[in-house]
């Protein structure tokens, strides 16, 4: 018997730390990709918050503002590609707060500019209307 719960308590433990504040956060980021993978960019940055900050080449500051970058940057399907997240670490901060560090991986063709891939780390907050990135740095 003891042997059986020394084999079952790693699983138990794994199990218990994904939380569903855990699972709302990657929900967010599940959605992201979705939409950037159809091409909706304003279904994208539905994941930020309004008074959100991207942080990457320059300092962009409101959801609007990012949509724009995003707009100007990534203005043809061949420049989008298909995004992929990947070796996502989510923590939860306490009191509506989460960080969350991974990479991005872009599958574009050479006319696109070819693939792009990066690490990207967020800082989300828990609103009225869900769980929201309020900071962003991509690079």
């Amino acid at each position: 018997m003891t042997r059986r719960i020394a084999l079952f308590l790693p699983f138990a433990c794994l199990l218990l730390a994904a939380s569903p504040d855990d699972a709302g956060v990657r929900k967010v980021l599940d959605d992201q990709t979705a939409a950037w993978n159809r091409g909706d960019l304003r279904a994208f940055v539905e994941g930020y918050a309004e008074d959100a900050v991207f942080v990457g080449t320059a300092v962009t500051r409101g959801k609007g503002g990012v949509l724009a970058r995003y707009e100007k940057t990534y203005n043809t399907p061949e420049k989008r590609g298909q995004l992929e997240f990947s070796e996502l670490e989510i923590k939860q901060l306490g009191n509506g707060y989460a960080s969350v560090i991974g990479r991005f991986h872009l599958t574009r063709t050479a006319a696109g500019g070819g693939d792009a891939r990066g690490i990207f780390s967020l800082l989300f907050h828990k609103t009225k209307q869900g769980w929201k990135i309020a900071l962003d740095h991509t690079s």
